[in-house]
């Protein structure tokens, strides 16, 4: 897979972008705060696929209560899996890179929080953002993380998103900020596409012979190897573009 720090800074690069490009007309962002917001939630999500593995990182960001959520992701994903398979399809012995790195899971987890949003209005995007935000920041500084409690993460969450509450205005739609789960995720999908395990982007809706969790893969010259130099260069590429995308929209001169 791509390593955590690609996956969030990918997140919030995409995140920014897109909150930039949807029009205020439409329910999008109309100011920097709620800009950021959104690039928040985003880095946050593109590390939600990997919360069905217990061993991974981001699955201890809120200690017990995460990891806890991971072995029924997990163990969810790992029933579906066998309870949808093909014929040629082998029996899943774990629920990693299966359910959670499909397109219809990204949908739907934007689909569930845009109707959490619409339901409770700024408690709920606030409380997304306080979530995301934890697996965004185990994503980004994993090496800090593993040197701090788990409250770390989760007190630096809880003081980002009161912020957020008392100086953000909430002027963008339940579908827009919704969305900005969907947009993480599909990142995390598009980043973890073009290793060489590849994901089951359309499994189990479109079978491939009597195969239904096939692995969607990028031509084999353009496959990349988990944590190496093509990794570390994908970190740079979208560190400067945070970097940049951040100055621009601090300044107001491309947020609609």
């Amino acid at each position: 897979m791509v390593m955590g720090p690609t996956h969030s800074m990918s997140g919030a690069a995409v995140g920014l972008a897109v909150a930039q490009a949807l029009p205020a007309s439409w329910g999008g962002v109309s100011s920097p705060e709620e800009a950021f917001v959104y690039a928040g939630i985003a880095a946050g999500a593109a590390l939600l696929p990997d919360l069905d593995s217990p061993q991974a990182t981001v699955s201890r960001s809120f200690g017990p209560f995460s990891l806890a959520l991971s072995r029924v992701m997990e163990g969810t994903a790992r029933s579906f899996v066998n309870l949808t398979r093909g014929s040629r399809d082998r029996r899943c012995g774990h629920g990693h890179r299966t359910a959670t790195h499909t397109l219809w899971f990204a949908l739907l987890a934007g689909v569930a929080a845009s109707y959490l949003i619409g339901a409770f209005g700024k408690p709920a995007e606030i409380g997304l953002l306080f979530v995301f935000l934890g697996l965004a920041i185990r994503g980004l500084l994993p090496e800090w993380s593993k040197k701090k409690d788990w409250l770390a993460v989760t007190g630096v969450s809880a003081l980002v998103a009161a912020g957020a509450w008392v100086y953000v205005p909430t002027t963008s739609s339940a579908l827009v900020m919704g969305s900005a789960v969907t947009v993480g995720v599909l990142t995390h999908l598009a980043g973890d596409s073009i290793t060489r395990n590849g994901i089951p982007l359309l499994a189990p809706l479109v079978p491939v012979g009597r195969r239904r969790w096939w692995k969607f893969r990028l031509p084999k010259p353009l496959r990349i190897p988990a944590s190496g130099f093509a990794d570390r260069m994908l970190l740079a590429v979208f560190s400067l573009l945070v970097a940049a995308q951040t100055i621009a929209v601090a300044s107001g001169t491309t947020v609609s």
